[in-house]
């Protein structure tokens, strides 16, 4: 059993309480987000956002886009995080602790963005019950390789481990459509441009979303998805990190890269449901407002939303969105952040 200081959750929970009675925007207690949906066609449908990678800046641009979708769109939103099993706060370095996973218990989507994460197996049952529910999921680059066990881990879930043999590829493969392959761009170098699929002009996801979509990520190799799945953007490598410089001609763009697709998935209950990757993400891709609307249409598939999609989603920010730039950071380093789950929230509209 895992201990949380309990100082900092009673700080967490008063938190949540005087929030409650200020906005309303927050209910319930715990040592993580739960943004109530306001009006919109997400009413009654409830969103869990697991974040957990040392690099992106997952657990900026995660609260950002589910205050957007309970704001903008209704959808009641629950974001979880990796924390400091001692002081409660935030810490993406934690590979072993993430909070609140039982809350998938009452989602209908989950929107996961983890990387190399061995989380207890009491845990992990929380996910694996929603997978084998055959329910929809959401995943944004490092989640093609979520979990990572060592070689004499007892775990029932080291089969998830993005090298498996025995559930090949583990989570990312048959969950996504493929694990992690490489960097097809170079990290923290080349930003991408992802081009629309000419044969998919008329899915409904795309509706009111730009063709091209630039993305300070550098392009993430794939390679095994197959004629079952429906790919959307093809991601062009760029030599420099500004939007306008030309693709590289030096042969890394003559085979097409998927960037953003639709996936069917079988559990390991033999259940089937249906998931979106795309392998962008950090929090700075998120001030691309045709990458917030893509995003924004492909909950609304997932969920069962589709006939709704409007013809230009509303993907405003609720606040001042101020991202951070991609790069890991030190255990002190956290620490001396001293962030609670709350510290994620943007301060809304006057």
């Amino acid at each position: 059993m895992r201990i949380v200081h309990l100082m900092s959750l009673a700080a967490v929970i008063v938190f949540f309480s005087i929030s409650c009675s200020e906005s309303e925007r927050l209910v319930g207690e715990g040592p993580w987000l739960h943004i109530q949906g306001k009006t919109g066609s997400g009413k009654g449908k409830h969103i869990v956002f697991v974040t957990g990678e040392e690099y992106y800046r997952s657990e900026e641009g995660m609260p950002m886009m589910a205050e957007i979708l309970a704001e903008r769109h209704g959808f009641d939103c629950t974001v979880l995080f990796a924390l400091d099993p001692v002081t409660g706060a935030v810490n993406p370095n934690q590979v072993h602790n993430l909070s609140g996973l039982e809350n998938l218990d009452s989602a209908d989507l989950l929107v996961l963005f983890t990387r190399f994460r061995e989380l207890p197996d009491e845990d992990m049952v929380h996910l694996e019950n929603f997978i084998n529910a055959g329910k929809p999921v959401m995943a944004f680059r490092n989640a093609t390789h979520p979990f990572k066990y060592p070689a004499d881990s007892t775990s029932r879930f080291a089969t998830w481990d993005f090298k498996s043999k025995e559930w090949q590829g583990g989570f990312g493969q048959q969950i996504l459509g493929d694990t992690w392959v490489s960097h097809h761009g170079k990290f923290l170098k080349e930003a991408t441009i992802a081009n629309v699929n000419p044969k998919e002009n008329d899915h409904p996801v795309l509706s009111g979303v730009s063709p091209q979509i630039f993305a300070r990520t550098d392009v993430n190799g794939v390679n095994k998805l197959t004629e079952k799945d429906t790919v959307l953007y093809f991601g062009k490598v760029l030599p420099g990190l500004d939007r306008n410089d030309p693709p590289v001609s030096d042969g890394r763009n003559d085979t097409p890269i998927p960037w953003a697709w639709f996936h069917p998935y079988e559990s390991p209950s033999g259940a089937t449901g249906r998931s979106f990757c795309v392998t962008a993400g950090s929090a700075e891709d998120w001030l691309e407002e045709g990458f917030r609307r893509l995003v924004v249409n492909a909950i609304y598939s997932l969920t069962g939303l589709e006939a709704e999609i409007s013809e230009k989603s509303d993907v405003r920010f609720v606040g001042e969105y101020e991202p951070s730039p991609t790069g890991s950071l030190t255990d002190e380093q956290w620490a001396a952040k001293n962030l609670l789950p709350e510290s994620f929230l943007l301060e809304p509209e006057k």
